[in-house]
């Protein structure tokens, strides 16, 4: 964590204790109001499923037509096992704990180790009357034959039903402990296992449409994370597809950038070429996911529950490739990494409309609790989404999205190691506005962009941000760094 203490902070701090005292953006539900029937959730989380992949998915596309899209949906760290963390606690990773993949820092450990499991949905989900299940992906470090002391694999607290991978990457040779049993896949065109979580969350939906209680359904691909194994029946689609080439990619010169990036020479054919055939293989890779999605959706009408589910689609962190000059990873404070898709069908939801304000993945978890009818803990940090969802938009909402990014060590077990080694980002902090990016690296190092004149990020302002500015930008950084709670939501609101 970065620490600063700049000449505002104290004022800053008596603002956001007003704020706070004065309420502003509620994340629980009206007092008094009448409980309606509790909808059904099915959340399809994605592994760096960049905005670029989103044209070439025909029905999430269709989704976008039929519901909500949050186009300026940022995660608070663009890495698998924080993000996810947030996800399920509505807390940022300086409160999770979980700021890398891997212990002392992160990991499915450390995440358990600090009652993550406790603090999670699920729990409440379940104690909400759902029935609820997590299909693919938990946390990196997550092992599906650990016993935790038991007689089986474990179960975490507050899920129904556990079909969980812990390395799925391959989409093949892996092992899934379903429901405390472990269960190996292998090598067989049917043992894809984006194939397998479609189908088990297809019956999944059909067995729980015939009780009578509501039910929770998070399917977590692997997809579109690298190696980048399409299923054998798209390995050869799109032989002509190459990756999109905006204003930032190859960026011709570096030379205002910080030094880990300045440091960057530009791609070459060889680099060029590897770019575009990993863009094709990401694209091929999740049209198993977009068939996923069109299943469900099919199953969901097929069961007469299409009406009272709530689909969410959307992914853990973005993923860059070719942009700045650097290959495929994600980790950066920019856009392609921290700005994620997300789209919402269901009960209420306008359809083909786009909600331009920022949302953050602390916001899911206050979010699917009130959906459910359960209490938001106070120590979400985050806020509900419900009244995007019915159309309308609650007062007070934040107009500051925050990151926060710890450079994890070097670790041949990571599968994201190729963001960890000497020329990945350092440490850092960033507010994303509507008009701006602002970062703060931990060796003094800084980054500003109007994002009016340059929404590509190529000319870096830092050095040239009015004092007052900066000491605005720098005190509001340092307030979000050290939120819990409702002064997060307070912190992000500067208007």
């Amino acid at each position: 964590m970065i620490r600063h203490r700049p000449p505002l902070f104290p004022l800053l701090v008596a603002v956001l204790l007003a704020a706070v005292s004065c309420g502003g953006a509620d994340r629980r539900p009206e007092r008094g109001r009448p409980a309606a029937a509790k909808p059904n959730v099915v959340f399809v989380l994605t592994d760096d499923l960049s905005w670029d992949l989103v044209p070439h998915m025909a029905n999430v596309t269709q989704m976008q037509r039929d519901g909500l899209t949050f186009s300026r949906f940022i995660v608070a760290d663009s890495l698998c096992c924080t993000s996810r963390a947030t996800m399920f606690t509505g807390q940022y990773p300086h409160n999770t704990g979980v700021r890398t993949n891997f212990p002392p820092d992160g990991g499915y450990g450390v995440f358990a180790a600090r009652g993550g499991e406790k603090a999670s949905y699920a729990p409440p989900l379940s104690r909400a009357g759902y029935r609820t299940a997590l299909l693919g992906k938990y946390l990196n470090g997550y092992a599906p034959g650990e016993r935790n002391g038991g007689p089986s694999p474990y179960v975490p607290p507050g899920w129904n039903e556990w079909y969980v991978a812990g390395n799925g990457y391959g989409e093949y040779d892996y092992n899934l402990n379903e429901n405390g049993r472990l269960v190996s896949y292998g090598q067989r065109p049917e043992d894809y296992l984006t194939d397998v979580l479609a189908g088990k969350g297809e019956d999944f939906v059909q067995r729980a449409a015939k009780d009578r209680k509501p039910f929770f359904l998070q399917i977590a691909t692997f997809a579109p994370h690298g190696p980048f194994v399409p299923a054998p029946r798209h390995a050869a689609a799109f032989p002509g597809l190459t990756a999109p080439r905006s204003p930032a990619f190859n960026e011709a010169d570096n030379s205002d950038k910080p030094s880990w990036l300045r440091a960057r020479p530009k791609l070459r054919p060889p680099g060029l070429r590897a770019v575009d055939e990993g863009f094709r293989n990401r694209v091929r890779m999740v049209q198993a996911v977009d068939e996923m999605v069109g299943r469900l959706r099919q199953a969901l009408a097929r069961t007469g529950h299409a009406a009272d589910t709530y689909l969410v689609f959307g992914s853990d962190n973005g993923f860059h490739l070719g942009e700045h000059r650097l290959a495929g990873g994600k980790m950066t404070p920019y856009d392609t990494d921290v700005r994620v898709p997300y789209i919402v069908v269901g009960p209420g939801v306008p359809a083909g409309r786009t909600v331009e304000a920022f949302a953050q993945n602390t916001d899911l978890s206050p979010t699917f609790l009130e959906l459910a009818g359960a209490p938001v803990p106070d120590t979400a940090d985050g806020a509900s989404l419900v009244p995007f969802l019915r159309g309308g938009r609650p007062s007070g909402w934040r107009d500051v999205a925050f990151i926060e990014h710890v450079k994890p060590p070097p670790s041949a077990d990571d599968p994201d190691r190729q963001d960890s080694g000497p020329g990945a980002p350092p440490t850092y902090n960033a507010l994303r506005t509507r008009d701006e990016l602002y970062v703060e690296y931990a060796n003094g190092e800084r980054e500003y962009y109007d994002l009016n004149r340059d929404p590509s990020r190529l000319a870096n302002q830092a050095g040239r941000l009015p004092p007052d500015r900066r000491a605005r930008l720098s005190a509001l950084l340092y307030a979000l760094t050290r939120c819990s709670g409702r002064a997060c939501t307070a912190a992000g609101r500067t208007q």
